[in-house]
């Protein structure tokens, strides 16, 4: 009885000591493992840290001093944000802004939408539209801006020549009017961010069971009634997606202004990012810059604060 028991304790002890072992082994190899992790992701971090955090930081103690680039930085306090509301040049970007933004964005996703349910068929030779529409989004913004330059030559270019053979004795002179420069300009941002939303539409059309299609039909709905019905619910959180990037990117627009109107003629295209490089790179005033940043971002992140609280009420993810 004496032996039984002395084995079973020997059994316990050793069983034990090899669970102990083995957790210390697998607590070493979790460590080990953590630690390559960790040094795979540091160049990453690094380069967050570096390129990222700090300049952001940087910007924000920026917005509160006065410096030139070169001379002593000197803290002025919130001066830099009390003057932005006399001053109306931002103002008036701030204005063309919220219209490019206005317009832009309802009528670009508007027409994706409508390109996604076009497109979302099964017919011989549908790629080749698709490329066709997703084309101008992967061409570089700045060629983009300069042919659309050319496309709107008042005297030589093909729209207003079009436009003269159609018997418009004076048309438009686009860029170089301040009542069409800005007009201008959201027409190519359109035409230019049309194929990226497109693409998103139909990943997300080709997610929906075509049950719901089928039994709409049996009912009798007609295919307005099983767009309104059907599809724009089952689209809800893509539609939500892109509308948050359409405001953002129509916010951040500088290139195509850039090239094509460098914010005139007068200030009809001075938008907000285009009058923070202004001010910064051109009057060398980089504190009263970074408010603006700072004031364009707090605009933005109230927008998109607003728009979270309200897709609970239209944004189904069932």
């Amino acid at each position: 009885m004496n032996e039984t028991v002395e084995l079973r304790r020997s059994w316990r002890s050793s069983i034990a000591s090899i669970g102990v072992k083995h957790m210390r082994e697998t607590s070493k190899e979790v460590r080990r493992n953590r630690f390559i992790g960790y040094t795979f992701l540091l160049p990453n971090i690094i380069g967050f840290l570096l390129f990222i955090c700090f300049p952001v930081g940087a910007s924000f103690l920026m917005s509160f001093t006065e410096w030139n680039g070169f001379g002593d930085i000197q803290f002025t306090g919130l001066s830099n944000y009390v003057r932005l509301w006399s001053d109306e040049t931002f103002r008036i970007s701030l204005l063309n802004s919220l219209i490019m933004t206005g317009v832009s964005v309802p009528v670009t996703l508007l027409l994706a939408i409508l390109a996604a349910v076009a497109l979302n068929k099964g017919l011989r030779g549908i790629k080749i539209f698709r490329t066709a529409i997703f084309l101008p989004h992967i061409t570089a913004t700045i060629a983009v801006a300069v042919v659309w330059q050319l496309l709107y030559n008042p005297t030589m270019g093909p729209i207003n020549g079009m436009l003269r053979s159609l018997g418009v004795d004076h048309p438009p002179t686009w860029l170089a009017s301040t009542h069409w420069a800005l007009i201008s300009v959201i027409i190519v941002s359109i035409w230019h961010s049309i194929g990226y939303y497109m693409v998103l539409y139909l990943a997300g059309l080709q997610g929906i069971p075509k049950d719901l299609y089928e039994a709409a039909e049996i009912d009798g709905a007609g295919k307005v009634s099983q767009f309104r019905k059907i599809t724009v619910p089952m689209l809800s959180p893509v539609i939500f997606f892109t509308i948050i990037m359409g405001i953002i990117n129509s916010f951040k627009v500088f290139d195509l202004v850039f090239v094509l109107t460098k914010g005139g003629p007068g200030r009809s295209t001075h938008m907000l990012v285009y009058d923070i490089y202004y001010t910064a790179f051109q009057r060398f005033e980089y504190g009263y810059a970074s408010a603006m940043a700072y004031v364009l971002f707090a605009i933005i992140l109230v927008i998109t604060l607003i728009q979270f609280r309200g897709q609970k009420r239209w944004v189904n993810y069932s």
